[in-house]
């Protein structure tokens, strides 16, 4: 955890190349998943009630967008970059970006290559009624910590 988001590492396996060679287009939304689940399934959330610390068990993406800016062309570690761009009332925008597992590949700035980036809005929904549903006070809390100090850079995403 860092002040802004979290740093999780994720796999790129060779059935996720396209015929190119290139990690497929879809398969980002894939990597940007398995590293919010991983996160979230450490706090204790799961999508069976009985088993979840958590009240808030019903989740969808309601919206995924997606920059790319270097391809990835093996397969191997990289790191998903997450965080909370805003919580509302039932719906939430996280901010991401897949960078290279070293961090620091490009010399001249010393910095991470970004494969891409974008936001994903999430939805709780009813398990009942699958209507959107107020966030619990648990997940708030547990949120929190994602919640980035930095202005917010996703004015396109859809209001929470």
């Amino acid at each position: 955890m860092t002040a802004d988001g979290v740093h999780e590492p994720v796999q790129v396996y060779f059935d996720d190349l396209d015929a190119m060679g290139l990690l497929h287009n879809s398969r980002y939304a894939v990597l940007v998943e398995r590293a919010i689940g991983a996160y979230w399934h450490r706090l204790g959330w799961a999508p069976d009630p009985a088993r979840s610390a958590f009240p808030d068990v019903l989740m969808a993406v309601r919206e995924f967008k997606v920059t790319y800016h270097a391809p990835i062309a093996e397969p191997g570690e990289r790191l998903v970059h997450f965080w909370l761009e805003r919580m509302g009332r039932t719906s939430g925008v996280y901010g991401f970006r897949v960078l290279s597992a070293d961090r620091v590949t490009d010399q001249a700035t010393n910095q991470a290559t970004v494969h891409a980036e974008g936001y994903r809005v999430n939805v709780n929904l009813d398990p009942a009624t699958f209507r959107p549903a107020p966030f619990s006070d648990e997940i708030r809390v547990a949120a929190a910590p994602l919640l980035r100090t930095a202005p917010a850079v996703l004015a396109e995403a859809a209001p929470c």
